[in-house]
């Protein structure tokens, strides 16, 4: 890593399938190719404050080509397809991982049987980096790591992001990315929200007041059970359901709110037992627009 990182995330599968994407998102889905093997997907949080998606992944690629890796495929933000692509692809959930949807790159390179893919992303406090790695040895060092010193050569000194989820709900929503509003409940199939209050809303409707030029996409998740379209369409209906308690119940204007959903391509807990089904069942809400809320309008 070229800057002090910490990681979050470092997991093994001793035979699977992946997805690689080889082109950007097109007439409704990401182009992929198929491969098979052992597979490794690690992530990271950079204490790299001010560095550009671009400088975070340049030295990374260059390790990779260095090695004998081949580009298959690389692309910016909206050019590779922004929302759809980042929800077509396997990123894991936040805060494991997070992605600007108006602010990351994805890189893909092949060497013979094995393939790798980066996605690079930031806050304005932070990086965040996840290989793909499929083929060859599930080895006990991932092919990359992270550094062990800082920039300036000293010691690296790290602080662990574990607290963030207890941060107050402006400061989630500004530094880490997508937010879970934990206490709206789904049962399977169904987009129908038991009556209120909800906690989670009135802290999102209180910060959008304070932030009145700000906006935010609700994004519904499901479990796997189905198939796609109709989880997508359901998905969508989740978030359509919160959003319609901000604008009928917390009166926050229409204009700030949008409702999107993405199926089962994003869970953050396996679909094999219900506690993770039920987990996977959720809206959460992401900032969309570019100007930056004040850090004293946080509640």
């Amino acid at each position: 890593m070229p800057f002090a990182a910490v990681p979050s995330v470092d997991k093994t599968e001793t035979l699977t399938s992946y997805a690689l994407p080889v082109a950007a998102f097109s007439n409704g889905a990401v182009p992929t190719r198929t491969v098979e093997g052992p597979l490794r997907q690690t992530a990271w949080r950079i204490d790299a404050a001010g560095a550009t998606t671009l400088e975070l992944l340049a030295p990374l690629r260059t390790q990779l080509t260095t090695a004998g890796f081949k580009t298959v495929f690389e692309c910016e933000a909206a050019a590779c397809g922004g929302f759809d692509f980042r929800y077509g692809t396997q990123i894991l959930p936040e805060p494991e991982m997070h992605v600007d949807l108006g602010d990351y790159r994805f890189f893909a390179a092949a060497r013979g049987d094995e393939v790798v893919s980066l996605i690079v992303s930031r806050t304005a406090a932070a990086g965040f980096v996840q290989l793909i790695h499929v083929g060859g040895p599930v080895s006990a060092t991932p092919l990359l790591t992270k550094s062990t010193k800082a920039p300036d050569g000293s010691a690296q000194v790290t602080a662990q992001p574990a607290a963030a989820a207890q941060a107050p709900f402006g400061e989630r929503l500004m530094s880490g990315g997508a937010v879970a509003l934990e206490d709206l409940v789904f049962t399977s199939g169904s987009s129908t929200l038991a009556e209120g209050p909800f906690a989670s809303l009135t802290a999102l409707a209180n910060w959008l007041r304070q932030n009145p030029e700000t906006t935010v996409a609700l994004v519904g998740h499901t479990d796997a059970s189905g198939g796609l379209e109709g989880n997508i369409a359901l998905s969508r209906k989740r978030a359509e359901a919160a959003r319609q308690v901000l604008i009928g119940t917390e009166d926050i204007p229409a204009a700030q709110l949008e409702a999107q959903g993405v199926g089962y391509l994003a869970p953050r807990s396996s679909n094999l037992t219900e506690h993770g089904r039920e987990r996977n069942r959720r809206v959460e809400v992401i900032v969309t627009s570019t100007l930056m809320p004040s850090p004293e309008n946080d509640q």
